[in-house]
């Protein structure tokens, strides 16, 4: 995350020291929410008609993660609320893309500042949704907040060749143009991160947006849509809930791109969909970390740190840890020992919802793993029914492991020996996700070596999951196509036009 760590975090905000801070941030949420009042328990209260229409459907049924009992019943969008909303973004989009760029900035930068000035309603309705602890999801709304600033900034600078006489007689320039409106479609993990990792940038390039969540955690995009209305003006930003039909409507819909963030079964369904349309794609990763002998003392508690980040949900999580054979044991010994010092419950959030939770329990029983080491399980009283699943690591297992080979998507590492760097990077090669990766050890040339040998659009060098707006994050084969973040995500929402004046007499 969709970091993962988180944008401008590092590995020392997952100390000890800062998940001790999820108790004090919890109570402050609280707090807020008693001073609001009952309205800011429902974000579906507080949205204006336009972000969240009633649906022809019967509402669906969310459970809170935490303890598997239902938490609130949202409506799922049909055919009449997305073909509405499209037609209202549609509408809206000649007049923001004719805003000035310093107009579009200034209206982010609203955008961002409501953002921030609400945080504690946008901490408690991520945590509805997701069950990560409040330090976590207070992270995820700052984060939000910065990728707004960020894009403010960004969409005043120019990017194209510089205007000049590249033809006899004539002047050339290029501008770069909106495409109009973008289906943007967005996972559970990260429900808030992956929403500004693609609004950001589409709104300031000029687009407006229609925003489907994931049927589970709809709660902060129709807060967003409800400040967006406030902030960027009605029907820029529109939030259609539901469940895979509407994602699949709003692909088929009269949206000019689409935006998908999830797994590479969804991916490929949108192609599918899209046509000839513009597909941006970040899917599955499935990551692997090579680790040398000679690599920091503090790297297992590194991986396993980053491995448990949002109880591993993220597309860039530490999965596939490769060792050379000299350092295997010592490898496995040490990430069992950290692992076993983060506890599901108190560490880390659970699972967001059954099928995820299933999924982790029919890899792991697949699994012919000879050594395995399992973190303990701490719920808190009256939670023991949620989706809990402790920290695993998985060692002496064959590189067609259900657990190699398939991306688990939970706290669990598993771990291989090569016999050298070349088996190493086969091995760490060998999936067809190539999302991120990282690379462990002490000599300089050794490790931009390697990191230069594996496929991923994303390398850390001793560190893992640590990402910054200005930075570029993006996929190669099955983990997708396109680029999150950075100027260069601006490009995915705008298309180049070329014009050339004749000059002079010639």
């Amino acid at each position: 995350m969709e970091t993962e760590f988180g944008i401008g975090v590092t590995a020392a905000d997952l100390s000890p020291d800062r998940f001790r801070t999820v108790e004090r941030i919890a109570a402050f949420v609280s707090a807020k929410q008693e001073q609001a009042g009952p309205e800011a328990e429902s974000a579906e209260a507080a949205t204006p008609p336009a972000a969240a229409a009633p649906a022809s459907a019967e509402p669906a049924v969310l459970t809170d993660p935490r303890t598997g009992r239902e938490r609130r019943r949202v409506a799922v969008s049909g055919v009449r609320e997305v073909a509405a909303a499209v037609a209202e973004c549609r509408a809206a989009a000649a007049g923001w893309a004719a805003h000035t760029p310093r107009e579009r900035a200034r209206r982010l930068l609203r955008l961002a500042d409501l953002v921030e000035e609400r945080s504690a309603e946008y901490v408690a309705a991520e945590q509805a949704g997701t069950g990560k602890p409040a330090a976590e999801a207070a992270g995820e709304v700052e984060q939000c907040a910065d990728l707004l600033r960020f894009y403010a900034g960004a969409l005043r600078t120019g990017r194209s060749p510089a205007p000049g006489g590249f033809l006899p007689g004539r002047e050339s320039w290029v501008r770069w143009e909106p495409l109009g409106v973008v289906g943007v479609i967005v996972p559970w993990n990260y429900p808030l991160m992956m929403a500004a990792w693609r609004i950001g940038p589409a709104l300031a390039a000029g687009n407006t947006v229609v925003l489907k969540p994931a049927l589970t955690t709809p709660d902060t995009a129709l807060l967003l849509a409800r400040d967006a209305a406030a902030a960027l003006g009605p029907g820029v930003l529109l939030t259609v809930p539901g469940d895979r039909d509407t994602g699949r409507l709003l692909v088929e819909s009269d949206v000019d791109a689409v935006a998908f963030t999830g797994s590479e079964t969804g991916g490929r369904d949108v192609v599918a969909r899209a046509g000839l349309r513009r597909v941006s794609l970040e899917l599955g990763g499935n990551c692997p970390a090579v680790v040398l002998p000679d690599a920091p003392p503090d790297t297992c508690q590194g991986l396993v740190a980053a491995a448990t980040y949002n109880a591993g949900q993220s597309c860039a999580s530490p999965a596939r840890v490769i060792t050379l054979r000299e350092n295997y044991e010592q490898t496995v010994e040490g990430l069992a020992k950290a692992m076993a010092e983060r506890r599901a419950g108190v560490d880390f959030g659970p699972l967001n919802n059954a099928d995820q939770a299933a999924r982790y329990d029919r890899i792991v029983a697949r699994s012919a793993a000879r050594v395995e080491h399992v973190a303990p399980l701490a719920p808190p009283p009256g939670e023991e029914d949620g989706h809990w699943r402790p920290g695993r690591i998985l060692a002496d297992l064959p590189a067609d492991d259900p657990a190699v080979r398939e991306e688990v998507f939970a706290p669990v590492l598993t771990v291989q020996a090569a016999d050298d760097h070349a088996e190493a990077v086969a091995l760490a090669n060998g999936v067809p996700q190539a999302l991120a990766a990282s690379v462990w050890g002490a000599r300089a040339d050794e490790v931009l070596d390697l990191a230069g040998q594996l496929d991923a659009g994303e390398v850390w060098i001793n560190c893992h999951l640590e990402q910054t707006a200005e930075l570029p994050h993006g996929g190669r084969g099955a983990s997708g196509h396109g680029t999150d973040m950075s100027v260069l995500a601006l490009t995915e929402y705008q298309r180049p036009k070329t014009v050339t004046a004749r000059v002079g007499r010639s």
